[in-house]
């Protein structure tokens, strides 16, 4: 008779016994005040909005300015119309007779990689004028430093380096606490502080100069209420001039780099004729990690044909492949490390998108990425002296000319390091003994 029930506890040895399952339902006793209390706050916190714009294909744009400050990366109607002139005046702004374009991706913290590795191209000289700069997330609050040159890298250290960023966030579980208790925050937070600092009127003139020659400065964001990627015209913005320029120019780069349940998201006001409405706006990376061109672009590969035989150089701010380590069986280290995976394996995607676009255009494609045998990194580890080596090994990698290589190097060496982590100093990008260096 009692067969059948040992062999029900055999096949089933995780079940829970009778302690844990009353363990565990005194512990919900417990917490059960405090998951009400949580509920309430969280209701009586909710943030009021207008309605998102009811069409996903529509004409509303921030107050101000034309349809041509953005694009909707699935419009392909709009691509198709705007995009020759677009990659007309890239062509034209290029002084020595070359495109070179640059990418540069999300990574939360790992931005310190591109910060030094745009800091070791500036002291080696061979950092070129862009005549296209693209960024997502970290990358995009990069990005205008990047498109506007060498003479922007000490505003550019200034910004990221430092004590500028170790508050940026937090404890997690104190973030993603502050964040279920006030999705939008009270206050301005610790990002949009420190984009509103660096955004200056000198940076968006700036940006506005270089604008007008035909160069071109890309940010993506995520748009929530629509599940879609929104690709900005920074140097659009730029145009409008004055604070309101300023503030858009702000306010897109704070949503670009907005990772969801890490910051608040980003409200944008935006007006179709006499209707108005509001658009959540979060981190680019969740949808697109890195880009060059829009997805909608192979529909109309005839558009990208002024980009035959450009220089495209990516940055990835983050490592696409990992050494496989244990992780806690705990609801924030699961939360990290899927987002992490995620994020790596999109980034992958877009790098072969990026390859194949690059070989139907004959693009020359150099890339650049945190490498597997460097100690392991975290989007969300601001500490000052893990971002700081961080920043020294990009900057001493791309000053010694080791920072380039080809995606299929990069990948090969990726995938041929040791199976553990090795010991001693990383080595840079190109010194692999099967890769030869690269590019710059």
């Amino acid at each position: 008779m009692h067969a059948p029930e040992a062999h029900t506890q055999d096949a089933h040895p995780a079940w829970p016994n009778r302690p844990c399952i009353h363990a565990w339902g005194k512990a919900l006793h417990r917490t059960a005040p405090l998951l009400m209390a949580l509920a309430l706050l969280t209701a009586c916190s909710a943030p009021t909005r207008r309605p998102a714009p009811p069409r996903l294909i529509s004409g509303a744009v921030p107050e101000g300015y034309t349809e041509h400050v953005r694009l909707l990366a699935s419009d392909v109607e709009q691509f198709a119309k705007r995009s020759p002139e677009f990659f007309q005046g890239i062509r034209d702004s290029s002084t020595d007779g070359s495109i070179d374009i640059l990418a540069l991706s999300g990574g939360g913290a790992g931005g310190a990689f591109g910060v030094g590795a745009l800091t070791g191209l500036s002291r080696a000289h061979t950092h070129p004028q862009y005549e296209l700069v693209t960024g997502v997330s970290v990358g995009a609050l990069l990005a205008p430093f990047a498109y506007l040159g060498t003479d922007w890298d000490d505003a550019m250290q200034q910004a990221f380096g430092g004590d500028a960023t170790t508050h940026l966030l937090g404890s997690p579980r104190s973030t993603l606490l502050a964040r279920l208790i006030s999705p939008m925050g009270h206050h301005h937070g610790s990002l949009y502080q420190l984009v509103d600092h660096f955004v200056t009127p000198a940076m968006v003139e700036a940006v506005a100069r270089e604008n007008a020659k035909g160069r071109r400065l890309v940010v993506a964001t995520t748009d929530l209420d629509k599940s879609e990627t929104v690709l900005w015209d920074m140097g659009a913005i730029a145009a409008r001039g004055g604070e309101v320029a300023r503030a858009t120019f702000r306010d897109v780069l704070v949503a670009s780099a907005s990772v969801p349940g890490m910051f608040p998201p980003v409200l944008i006001h935006v007006q179709d004729g006499e209707h108005h409405y509001d658009e959540l706006h979060v981190d680019g990376s969740v949808t697109t990690p890195v880009f060059t061109t829009p997805l909608i672009a192979e529909l109309h590969p005839e558009t990208l044909s002024m980009l035959h035989g450009a220089n495209l150089y990516m940055i990835v701010n983050s490592q696409v492949h990992r050494f496989p380590k244990t992780t806690p069986v705990k609801t924030l280290p699961l939360l990290i490390s899927s987002f992490g995976a995620g994020l790596t394996f999109k980034t992958r995607e877009a790098i072969a998108e990026t390859i194949a676009i690059s070989r139907q255009l004959g693009i020359r494609f150099l890339m650049t990425s945190i490498p597997v045998d460097y100690p392991e990194t975290s989007f969300i580890d601001f500490n000052p002296a893990n971002m700081r080596a961080l920043f020294d090994y990009a900057a001493n990698c791309a000053e010694q000319g080791k920072l380039w290589v080809t995606p299929e190097q990069g990948l090969r060496r990726n995938l041929m390091a040791h199976s553990t982590p090795p010991k001693g100093p990383p080595s840079c990008p190109t010194e692999d003994p099967a890769i030869t260096p690269q590019g710059h």
